[in-house]
């Protein structure tokens, strides 16, 4: 709950999930799509280009009032991944972004399972910088990095297998029953983002392990990595970020009938 302090800067500096991952996740003749721990909207805003009914359900009224604000024609409803306030088999898909990791494992799959229709799809993706280029890793260590910050390398290993996908490293790690889901695979986007170097220091400040930092050690992480980027790109104001967006994808197994 510690984003809904910086919602607004949340909202225009994060950056948003390029439209081929979004075409990868949703299925398709997907009608009505969940976007769960929905935060400000950045995802819903994206769902909404290609399905025709975007349910976003977040649990901080600050990150939600973004969200409202920002993002006509998307219905917003409090709740969260362990307790989704709609009914049975009611979405075609429930897609997750940057949050899966913040869901009880043992409670949140299972939820999500019921409120998927059979043969639904479950979709997580992360979009953050691409730390497999070299300044990116400078600029982490000069910022001093945060854990909640980190996912897993891309590159590392992956296993698939039926509705399960694991890649090492904990914020990435997805685990699903197999009895709930099945088909699970993932993939990798790169894109570049254009950001002036004030905006990309700002949006390194939108992360819980800074956010929750003590006043001086936020000043101090934010002041080493604004000293990087300057010896990395000296006298220049803009410059082109490299972004990575994971994402990972599942089917929701038929109900057995009575």
């Amino acid at each position: 709950m510690s984003f809904g302090a910086v919602a607004d800067d949340y909202d225009r500096l994060r950056p948003p999930p390029p439209p081929a991952a979004i075409d990868w996740l949703v299925p398709p003749g997907c009608r009505v799509a969940v976007d769960l721990a929905a935060g400000t909207g950045l995802l819903s805003r994206a769902l909404s280009a290609v399905v025709p009914e975007v349910i976003a359900v977040e649990p901080d009224e600050r990150m939600a009032d973004v969200l409202r604000a920002r993002s006509p024609g998307v219905r917003v409803l409090p709740g969260r991944g362990e307790s989704i306030p709609l009914p049975d088999a009611s979405a075609d898909g429930v897609f997750i972004s940057s949050a899966w990791h913040w869901l009880d494992p043992e409670l949140a799959p299972a939820e999500i399972a019921r409120v998927l229709g059979d043969g639904g799809r479950l979709g997580l993706i992360w979009t953050s910088r691409d730390r497999q280029v070299d300044w990116m890793q400078d600029l982490d260590g000069a910022r001093g990095r945060d854990r909640a910050d980190r996912p897993a390398g891309e590159g590392e290993e992956k296993d698939k297998g039926e509705g399960e996908a694991r890649t090492r490293g904990w914020r990435r790690e997805v685990s699903v029953p197999e009895e709930l889901f099945t088909n699970a695979e993932n993939r990798s986007f790169t894109f570049v983002r254009p950001m002036s170097k004030a905006d990309l220091v700002a949006m390194l400040g939108t992360y819980s392990g800074v956010i929750t930092a003590s006043p001086q050690e936020r000043a101090e992480a934010l002041a080493g990595a604004e000293a990087a980027l300057e010896r990395r790109f000296p006298g220049v104001d803009r410059i082109d970020v490299p972004m990575r967006t994971w994402c990972w994808r599942a089917g929701r197994v038929t109900r057995a009938r009575a």
